[in-house]
C-alpha cells in the first residue's frame, strides 16, 4: 500500500532531524549465505595447499590453516560488531580512522618490511598488519560522509568544496600508498572506490571526468618513475618471452590455470603449490584454485562472486540515506574492482598488480577488513525501503531522490513501499 505524500514528508524530517533509520526489518540473509560460502571456499583452499606452502616456508603442515581460521574468526567478530552499530556512530568515527590509517602508513617504513621492493606490512612480534587495507577502510567512511553531508547542503557541483578535496585526497594516497608503500594495484583500488562514489553522488560527468585525467597522469608519472613498474608493463605486453626471470610468475600462473582443465586436478594433487608458482597463496591464489578445480569451479566461484555484487548493487539500489547509499557503493567498487585485478592479472589479461582476492587469499588483514564492511552492508540490509518521489525535499537525505531528481544508482518503484 502506498504512503500517502503528506505522512513521507513528516516522516522524512523526524528521520532528518533524529538522525534514525526507517523501521527495521529483516536483514538480506542471502548476502550472509553468499560471504559464507566464499569465506568456506577459501579456507579449502587454504588447507589444501599447506602441505606445499609448509615444505617452502619451513613450519608445520596445519600452520596455515590455523592462522587462516583465526583470521576468518576476527573477521567474524568484525562482522557482528559492524552489523549491530548504528550508522550515526561510524560518522564519529571518521576522524579516529583517519588519524589510525595515517599513523599505520607512516609506521610502515619504520616497522615494515620490504617484500618485492613494497613496504606493506608493519610487523610486530609473530604478527603483521596491512596498513592498506585500514587506509581503505577509512577512505570509505570518511568519503560517504563527506559526500552525503555536501549533498544534503546542495555542494555537490561545486569544484571547490566538493571536487577539490577529493583530489588532494587523491594526491595525497598517491604520494603514501603507490609512493612510499610501492603499492599501485591497491592505489586503483582506491581510485575506482572514489569514482564510483562520486557518480552515484551525483557528482557532474565533466568534473569527474577531470578525476579521471588526473588518475590517468598519475598512473603514467608511478609507471615512468618506477623500473620495476616498467619491468611489469614489458612482461604484460610480452609475457612469454622471459618465463626464467621477468615473466615467470605470469607463466608460472598460466600454466597452473591451464592445467586444471575442465574439473581440475583435485584437492590433493596441486604441483605450482609446492614452490613453482610465488605467492601461491596470496596473489596467485586464484590460479591454484582454477588448478585444483578446473573450468567447472573456477565458473562456480565467479557465480558465487557475480552473485553477491549483484547483491550489493540491490542494496545500493534500496537504501534509506546517502550516507549509506555511499557506503554500500564503495564496499562494491572495492571488492568488486579487486576481484577483477585479481583475476584479470591471473589470466594474463592484467600486469601482475599484487593484490589479494577477496575471502580467498591468505592474510588476516584483509579479511577483518572486507568482512567489517560486509558487516555494516549487512546492517543497512535491514532498513532498505522503497520510497516514493515527492515535492517536498525535506526528508531528501533519507529518500532516494535529492532536489527533485533521482540519485545515480537508486531506484524509485511509484508502487511499492517497504519499510
Amino acid at each position: 500500500m502506498r504512503p500517502s505524500s503528506q505522512y513521507q514528508s513528516r516522516r522524512g524530517s523526524r528521520l532528518n532531524n533524529n538522525l534514525e533509520m526507517p523501521r527495521k526489518h529483516k536483514p538480506d540473509y542471502i548476502l550472509l549465505v553468499l560471504i559464507i560460502l566464499l569465506l568456506s571456499i577459501g579456507l579449502v583452499v587454504i588447507y589444501s595447499i599447506g602441505p606445499g606452502l609448509s615444505v617452502n616456508s619451513g613450519v608445520g603442515t596445519n600452520y596455515f590453516i590455523n592462522r587462516q581460521m583465526v583470521s576468518v574468526f576476527l573477521g567474524v567478530i568484525g562482522f557482528g560488531i559492524a552489523a549491530f552499530m548504528p550508522l550515526k556512530y561510524w560518522h564519529k568515527l571518521e576522524r579516529p580512522l583517519i588519524i589510525l590509517a595515517a599513523f599505520s602508513a607512516l609506521m610502515v617504513r619504520v616497522l615494515g618490511q620490504e617484500v618485492n621492493g613494497a613496504y606493506r606490512w608493519i610487523q610486530i612480534g609473530g604478527f603483521s598488519f596491512q596498513a592498506d587495507e585500514l587506509i581503505k577502510f577509512a577512505l570509505l567512511i570518511w568519503l560517504a560522509g563527506f559526500l552525503a553531508n555536501n549533498i544534503k547542503a546542495g555542494t555537490i557541483a561545486d569544484f571547490k568544496k566538493t571536487l577539490l578535496p577529493i583530489i588532494t585526497a587523491l594526491f595525497i594516497l598517491g604520494i603514501v600508498v603507490a609512493g612510499v608503500e610501492s603499492d599501485l594495484g591497491t592505489t586503483a583500488v582506491m581510485m575506482a572506490m572514489m569514482a564510483a562514489m562520486a557518480f552515484v553522488a551525483s557528482v557532474p560527468l565533466k568534473k569527474i571526468a577531470i578525476f579521471g585525467g588526473i588518475v590517468v597522469v598519475c598512473v603514467i608519472l608511478a609507471v615512468a618513475t618506477s623500473s620495476y613498474r616498467q619491468q611489469r608493463v614489458a612482461t604484460y605486453l610480452h609475457q612469454s618471452q622471459d618465463c626464467q626471470n621477468s615473466g615467470y610468475q605470469t607463466c608460472q600462473a598460466l600454466i597452473a590455470v591451464g592445467s586444471g582443465g575442465i574439473l581440475g586436478l583435485g584437492l590433493g594433487n596441486s604441483v605450482q603449490a609446492y614452490g613453482y608458482l610465488p605467492e601461491s597463496a596470496n596473489d596467485s591464489i586464484f590460479a591454484i584454485y582454477a588448478e585444483k578445480f578446473g573450468f567447472l569451479g573456477t565458473t562456480i566461484l565467479l557465480a558465487i562472486f557475480a552473485a553477491l555484487f549483484v547483491r550489493l548493487k540491490n542494496i545500493v539500489e534500496r537504501c534509506p540515506n546517502n550516507f549509506s547509499r555511499l557506503l554500500v557503493t564503495g564496499i562494491l567498487a572495492w571488492l568488486s574492482f579487486q576481484a577483477f585485478l585479481n583475476i584479470g592479472a591471473m589470466i594474463g589479461v592484467l600486469p601482475l598488480k599484487g593484490i589479494t582476492l577477496p575471502f580467498i587469499s591468505y592474510g588476516g588483514t584483509s579479511i577483518m577488513f572486507v568482512m567489517a564492511a560486509l558487516g555494516i552492508v549487512f546492517h543497512i540490509s535491514r532498513y532498505t525501503t522503497y520510497t516514493v518521489p515527492t515535492k517536498n525535499t525535506e526528508g531528501d537525505d533519507y529518500d532516494n531522490s535529492h532536489n527533485g531528481r533521482r540519485l545515480r544508482g537508486s531506484r524509485n518503484p511509484a508502487t511499492s513501499s517497504r519499510n
